[in-house]
């Protein structure tokens, strides 16, 4: 069965890369449909065909009261995800965006440092996908009215998401998977976390100021652009719940309350207030519905199919073969490049559930490891379009705009980018880590 399982995942991986590349959306009645979900869930399906994992095995795993609960952990992303994309939806993000434009817009470099600065901060407290989501086609519109090159401001943009992203659990959902798998808490993640990123954050921005120096040294004069809050007191329930929400999480390990739970609470919390307040003012409740709809539901069938990919990789003891390879010397430069290469093999996601069941350590050694493929999974995303969803849809936002900003392209900024990114968040973890 080992065999079997390898020749599955293997084909699995590749079909995954190839659909990203070559045909990521196929037409269904009428509507686009990504494949990335559906080549994982064909390879899940063939590996419970060819009895690669016990169905017994996999039902107790999604049912279990364990950290390593899929479920529990797409109920954390899906219920932090809630919250962010409600508040784009009032227009929270723009209007951010389009205040601290308006008060940098005769200056380049003061503009690209506080674009960074404002999207580095909302991926912290936030979500990097949405961040990224929102921020894009914003950065194109007012990189066009002032006829600037957007690609500083885009790459920048980018590459924030995928670096600040790192402090919090709840900033990318391979921070999630990868942190409750290994019972890290919300603060005890925060505690260490918070150098490597900071020292990492703040060097990438010094570095890309050098490498588009040229492009933000020639002046412009944008016009003012304007952009409303739709709803005050929506927007006051959606930070409220946020804020709530991210005190919750940082006393959770002290109260002893899962993290899945704080959030599935708070976001069904915002749901009744938003109900509530809109019933009561005759009004439609179209913010939740739009809310609803722009959720990635396509991650469950994603996730839950590359975790029983996992399984079976565990079950057959392919995982601890891995585990033997990289072996238990210079643990966090080996997992931090080898999950940091593999993210633009598979996709972060996949590599994080994978990587989860590999470290075979325990103590600091297990810590470190699991630290280190954090890292890579995030830094990892702005390699190449290919390591992480939100790349993927990245580029389609940016060709949708009629800019170019080809694959080449993107793997050069990448590489000039990521590279140093890694080192220096590794390095500063080493230190912590010792």
């Amino acid at each position: 069965y080992m065999i079997k399982t390898l020749i599955i995942f293997i084909s699995t991986c590749v079909l995954l890369i190839c659909s990203i590349l070559f045909f990521p959306k196929v037409k269904l009645f009428k509507r686009n449909i990504n494949t990335y979900w559906i080549v994982s869930l064909l390879g899940a399906l063939f590996i419970i065909i060819f009895n690669c994992v016990s169905f017994e095995n996999i039902i107790d795993v999604l049912f279990s009261s364990s950290s390593l609960n899929p479920l529990k952990i797409l109920i954390l992303f899906f219920s932090m995800t809630f919250l962010s994309i409600f508040l784009d939806e009032v227009g929270f993000f723009k209007y951010v965006a389009s205040v601290l434009i308006n008060k940098t817009k005769s200056n380049q470099i003061r503009l690209f440092v506080s674009i960074y600065l404002i999207v580095s901060l909302l991926t912290v407290f936030t979500s990097n996908d949405i961040v990224i989501l929102t921020f894009t086609p914003f950065i194109c519109y007012f990189a066009k009215n002032a006829r600037i090159n957007p690609i500083p401001y885009l790459v920048s943009e980018f590459a924030a998401a995928n670096t600040w992203s790192m402090m919090l659990i709840i900033g990318n959902p391979t921070n999630i998977y990868l942190a409750t798998s290994a019972d890290i808490s919300f603060i005890d993640y925060l505690k260490l976390m918070f150098v490597p990123t900071v020292v990492s954050g703040a060097f990438q921005l010094f570095l890309m100021l050098f490498i588009f120096r040229k492009s933000l040294s020639v002046k412009i004069d944008i016009s003012s652009v304007e952009e409303h809050i739709h709803g005050k007191l929506d927007l006051f329930f959606g930070l409220s719940h946020l804020i709530v929400c991210l005190l919750f999480l940082v006393a959770s390990s002290y109260l002893k309350i899962a993290m899945w739970l704080v959030c599935v609470v708070c976001a069904f919390s915002l749901i009744v207030c938003i109900f509530a307040s809109h019933l009561l003012r005759h009004q439609k409740i179209k913010v939740v519905f739009k809310t609803l709809r722009r959720l990635p539901y396509e991650l469950i069938a994603f996730v839950i199919s590359m975790f029983v990919i996992v399984l079976s990789l565990n079950e057959q003891g392919i995982t601890n073969e891995i585990s033997d390879l990289l072996g238990d010397s210079n643990i966090i430069l080996k997992y931090g490049a080898v999950s940091f290469i593999s993210s633009n093999l598979i996709n972060n996601i996949p590599m994080s559930v994978l990587f989860s069941t590999i470290p075979s350590f325990s103590g600091i050694d297990y810590l470190k490891a699991i630290y280190s493929i954090i890292i890579g999974s995030n830094v990892g995303a702005f390699l190449s379009p290919i390591g992480a969803l939100a790349g993927i849809m990245f580029t389609d936002l940016v060709s949708r705009q009629n800019i170019k900003f080809s694959f080449s392209e993107f793997i050069k900024y990448g590489c000039l980018i990521s590279l140093p990114t890694l080192s220096i968040a590794l390095l500063f973890l080493s230190f912590i880590l010792v």
